[in-house]
């Protein structure tokens, strides 16, 4: 796993130093492992320059595996304490993407300093895949941000977030003195996520009356189409809440589509009941006056 945990390193911390230095892994052995695993897989995972080594598309794409199987590994060591130790209440949450990545770290840190005997499971999934893990009870509330969820669930709206078209700077679109058309975005190869993602269905919808082009590239997270965006690979539809950094600094500029419209509804979803009880109805509690605070 140490390899696996170095690679997400280099994705979190932005280069194969910083993240050896903060693992404590002497920068040569670091080094040596990423070779490894780089002849392992058969491509480069890592691009290797003076002023340090970053990843590459793929190795971006690689690391969002590797966080996975890392969590699923975590969880699994989680479950085995839980099966050691007795405790008050267990808690298995699913969430999509970018709930995942963007605001579940955030709310699980509040809601574990008031609840810290609860066991928390965390399954990161897409939206799709969030509706059919509480259908069938392996979860006991899921967070999605898809357009529409199956009327056997019940709901709550927990917050709120907009898709844009991001592209580099370099890009032809921003030189543009007409804003972007719609049909120009339908006919235009862009990255995409996975079908069943809320991010996909919330594009394919707003879309779905326009001759489309094919995908260039289909991803599993944000984190790999936003860096592939950066790369140059091609423009792509991603949340605010995954591109606010990089449009901030100016590595992402936002391409305005007239008239389209692409906000979004995060929200809670639970079998029923609808009345939402134990440590389930106390995080989307919690989690509801997070957004409430934010808007007042």
């Amino acid at each position: 796993m140490g390899v696996l945990e170095l690679l997400v390193g280099v994705d979190d911390h932005g280069s194969l130093s910083a993240a050896s230095r903060i693992a404590g892994i002497a920068q040569p052995n670091a080094s040596r492992s990423m070779k490894q695993l780089e002849r392992q897989f058969g491509m480069p995972l890592l691009q290797r320059k003076p002023t340090g080594s970053t990843l590459t598309p793929q190795g971006t794409v690689i690391a969002h595996w590797a966080r996975q199987v890392l969590a699923d590994a975590s969880q699994m060591l989680d479950v085995a304490e839980g099966m050691r130790a007795e405790r008050s209440a267990e808690l298995t949450i699913g969430a999509s993407m970018t709930v995942a990545e963007h605001l579940m770290p955030g709310w699980l840190g509040r809601f574990r300093g008031l609840n810290p005997d609860v066991t928390i499971h965390l399954q990161v999934r897409n939206s799709a895949q969030v509706f059919d893990c509480v259908t069938d009870g392996t979860c006991d509330v899921g967070f999605v941000e898809s357009p529409s969820v199956p009327s056997s669930l019940h709901s709550i709206t927990v917050a709120r977030d907009q898709l844009v078209v991001v592209v580099p700077p370099d890009h032809p679109w921003t030189r543009r003195r007409r804003p972007l058309t719609i049909a120009e975005l339908a006919a235009t190869s862009l990255l995409v996520r996975e079908p069943g993602s809320g991010t996909r269905t919330t594009l394919d919808l707003a879309l779905q009356e326009y001759e489309r082009a094919s995908p260039i590239l289909e991803l599993g997270s944000a984190a790999a189409i936003r860096t592939s965006v950066l790369g140059g690979v091609g423009p792509a539809v991603l949340s605010t809440l995954a591109v606010e950094e990089q449009v901030r600094s100016g590595e992402l500029r936002v391409i305005h589509v007239d008239g389209l419209e692409l906000g979004r509804t995060l929200r809670a979803v639970w079998r029923p009941p609808r009345q939402l009880d134990g440590p389930a109805g106390d995080l989307v509690r919690l989690v509801r006056r997070t957004a409430q605070q934010r808007t007042d």
